[in-house]
């Protein structure tokens, strides 16, 4: 029988029984309530829907079970500033792929430029941090995180990513496309938290829907990150009007 070394992370499972109260942050939220086992795709997992429903709060959950630094990072990445994440990793178990991959990272956009200053303190020599011999400081913020995936992310890696969208122009996520092709050409998986149309169209990704119902599996033309852009771009005239008038 032939074994895959892909996925990496094959699949999560809440220890909902080591959980005290799911009165709590996060452990009343509806997704977190919903999970028994997520299953993530060799490739692409994105994780899609509303602000508040707990994308964020699994990604970066899902980072502290792996050991990577839930603010972002690599595994070496040792830094602390204020610690706004929650336990949720330690009630996560995780089911690993026979073959390690060879790097980790977490691209997270809402504490990235921490990440950026650590760099600045541990190696004050840009040349010596690895980001494509430039202070992060010194790059705008769409530059820094292009300069991430091209210089961070050699391939045979688990990376994940919240929001890379925040950052990044239309044109420079469809560039983002291509290099996120060209990681799993190289037998990376990638876990996806994001609101961009955009990035949702790579092919034969898995998409897993949150929302207060839950959790629970969509096609790409069943978000509404595509069905209102698609709306929006053909019937732009006729929505702003109904959206500004009296």
């Amino acid at each position: 029988m032939h074994i895959e070394e892909k996925p990496y992370l094959q699949r999560i499972i809440l220890k909902k029984e080591k959980i005290d109260s799911f009165d709590e942050f996060p452990f009343y939220l509806p997704i977190i309530k919903d999970i028994e086992t997520i299953d993530f795709h060799p490739d692409v997992t994105f994780f899609v829907g509303e602000n508040g429903t707990g994308k964020s709060t699994l990604i970066e959950a899902i980072a502290q079970a792996l050991d990577i630094n839930p603010e972002g990072g690599n595994k070496n990445t040792l830094f602390t500033t204020n610690k706004t994440h929650t336990n949720l990793g330690h009630f996560l178990r995780t089911v690993k792929s026979f073959k390690k991959p060879k790097e980790y990272y977490f691209l997270r956009a809402e504490s990235f430029y921490n990440v950026a200053t650590y760099m600045d303190n541990v190696a004050p020599l840009p040349e010596e941090q690895g980001y494509g011999g430039k202070s992060l400081h010194a790059q705008s913020h769409g530059e820094s995180f292009m300069s991430t995936l091209l210089n961070k992310f050699h391939g045979n890696g688990l990376y994940l990513m919240d929001e890379p969208e925040a950052a990044l122009s239309p044109a420079r996520q469809l560039a983002a496309i291509t290099l996120i092709d060209e990681l799993i050409k190289q037998k990376s998986q990638l876990i996806i938290a994001t609101h961009s149309p955009i990035l949702l169209a790579y092919p034969n990704a898995t998409i897993y829907k949150f929302s207060s119902e839950g959790i629970h599996q969509i096609d790409y033309e069943e978000t509404e990150h595509y069905t209102i852009t698609k709306d929006f771009l053909n019937r732009h005239k006729q929505m702003i009007q109904t959206l500004i008038s009296d």
